[in-house]
Formats: structure tokens, C-alpha cells, sequence
């Protein structure tokens, strides 16, 4: 694939995203904007319905017949997605622009090993032969830091930890080099120590290959410790988006510093603040 534009490696502006429910549509994003550089970690944070998710969904094309998406700009290395043939969406997703999901038990299939789940990315999007396949399989297994990854080739997911399996998501995610990286709250139900591990192999291999990273999370600890840039998200909209150290040590939007405020080692009373102690940014404060 071509690189017609030396811009943003992914530019997204305006992005909406509405579902038809039995009660209406519903607008679960409401003309939200990114951008993500080469080599650049963006992190998306929220409280759960916020709208993180839904906007990369959107970017891969995996949302549901019942969501209609909208933006004024989604382009990836200057490629209009939104213009592209499903078949050439295709070629892109899952080869240069990768995601890891949430719950890495429930995203790999119960029904086949987790190398063939590797070596089928492996086969569809670089057309390897078998013998390549197993071997490249084996290479991101060792990557990743799975053990004996040679054995672990014909292992189901539930013959696996989450910490493993997590693994195995990256595996499969990095396996065609993408350029841009999607990560989900990758730490999901991992314990801390594991959670650790996970984040510093993410930022390892991004580093090592060069990759955007966009990084989904409502903890604000992750951010201040992986992130160049940052995007507040709350009720579908973007509340504020600054580099990390401006936003930690000078958030602009309401919502920012409730997030900030809630962290236990910021309390300063007896009671955590909550997001009602504050004005409804949604109301009247606008996104910088």
C-alpha cells in the first residue's frame, strides 16, 4: 500500500455514530476528532459509555447493520476509508491498522487453537505458506513472551491464563506489522502484575516497530505513564484533548478534573468527588 500523504497517519474529524434501537436512534458519538502520528501513543479516556470504543469500531469497520457512522474526514496514510470498496477496507484492516479487544477470552475462538487463530490472519492478509505460517506463529508467541511457544501452537484458549491469552491477542494483532495499533482496555481483568507486564510489551513493540499507538482506558494511571497525547471523552463527546503533562498538571474541562480529582491519591476529603459535584460539561463548557 502507498503512502500518498506525509500527514497524520490516521485523521479522523466529526465522527458520529447512531444506533436504531427499539426506542429511537441513539447517538452514541456525537462529532468526536483524532488524530495519531507515526510512532505517537494517543490515549482515549472516559467512563464506560463514552464513546471510546464505538469511534475505533467505527475506524475498523466492525460495528453492527443497526449503527449508522458519519464523518466529515476518516482517512488512514491519506486514504479516504470511508470511499473505499469493502474489499479494499479489507486489505487494510487487520494488516495495517490492527486491534487488540477487550476480554481476550471471549474475543479468540474456543473452537481452534490459538495458532491457527495466528496463522489464519497470517495466511489471509500475507498469503505465507504453511510452513512460513507455523514459523512466524512460533516467532510471535516467543515476541510476546509466551513460553515454549512451539508447544503452546496447539493450545486452546481456555488451556490458557488471561495474561497468556491477552498475549496471544497481541500476537495475532502485531502479526502483519501494522502501523497503527489499537488497544482496548488491554488490562481488563488482569491482575496488577500482569497488567504491568502487558502494558510494558505493548509499549516495547511500539517502540521497536515504530507503530501509532492508540491506547482506549479509564485509568488515568495508564495515561500518565504511556501516553504523548490525550483525548477526555464523556457522553459521547470529546470534553478536552492536550499532550499528558499540560492535562495532568492543568486540565482545562470540568470533566477532566473530576476524573483527575476522583484518583485516591488526589482526594482530599473524606469522601471521593464524584463527576455530579461538578458542572455538566456536556451543558455548556465546550472541548478545547
Amino acid at each position: 500500500m502507498t503512502n500518498p500523504s506525509s500527514g497524520p497517519l490516521l485523521e479522523i474529524e466529526n465522527l458520529s455514530v447512531t444506533f436504531d434501537t427499539s426506542n429511537g436512534p441513539f447517538k452514541a458519538l456525537d462529532g468526536a476528532s483524532y488524530r495519531v502520528d507515526t510512532g505517537e501513543v494517543l490515549a482515549i479516556v472516559g467512563e464506560s459509555g463514552s464513546g471510546k470504543s464505538v469511534a475505533m469500531l467505527a475506524v475498523m469497520g466492525l460495528l453492527p447493520p443497526t449503527a449508522t457512522v458519519t464523518a466529515d474526514v476518516m482517512r488512514f496514510e491519506g486514504h479516504d476509508l470511508m470511499a473505499l470498496t469493502p474489499k479494499a477496507r479489507r486489505e487494510i484492516i487487520g494488516k495495517d491498522i490492527s486491534m487488540i479487544f477487550q476480554e481476550p477470552v471471549a474475543s479468540l475462538n474456543p473452537c481452534f487453537t490459538v495458532g491457527f487463530q495466528i496463522e489464519e490472519v497470517l495466511a489471509t492478509h500475507l498469503g505465507l505458506s504453511r510452513r512460513a505460517r507455523r514459523a512466524r506463529a512460533i516467532e510471535l508467541l516467543e515476541a510476546v513472551g509466551i513460553p515454549e511457544p512451539k508447544s503452546r501452537l496447539k493450545s486452546f484458549p481456555h488451556q490458557m491464563s488471561g495474561g497468556q491469552c491477552q498475549r496471544v491477542m497481541i500476537a495475532i494483532a502485531i502479526a502483519c506489522e501494522p502501523k497503527l495499533l489499537i488497544a482496548d482496555e488491554p488490562t481488563t481483568a488482569l491482575d496488577v502484575t500482569i497488567q504491568k507486564q502487558i502494558l510494558n510489551l505493548l509499549l516495547r513493540l511500539q517502540q521497536e516497530r515504530g507503530m501509532g499507538l492508540i491506547l482506549i482506558t479509564h485509568d488515568m494511571g495508564v495515561v500518565a505513564e504511556t501516553a504523548d497525547r490525550v483525548i477526555v471523552q464523556y457522553n459521547g463527546r470529546k470534553m478536552e484533548e492536550a499532550d499528558v503533562l499540560s492535562l495532568f498538571e492543568s486540565p482545562q474541562n470540568a470533566y477532566t478534573r473530576a476524573l483527575l480529582s476522583a484518583l485516591p491519591e488526589n482526594a482530599t476529603g473524606s469522601r471521593l468527588p464524584t463527576i455530579a459535584d461538578y458542572k455538566d460539561p456536556t451543558a455548556g463548557e465546550a472541548a478545547r
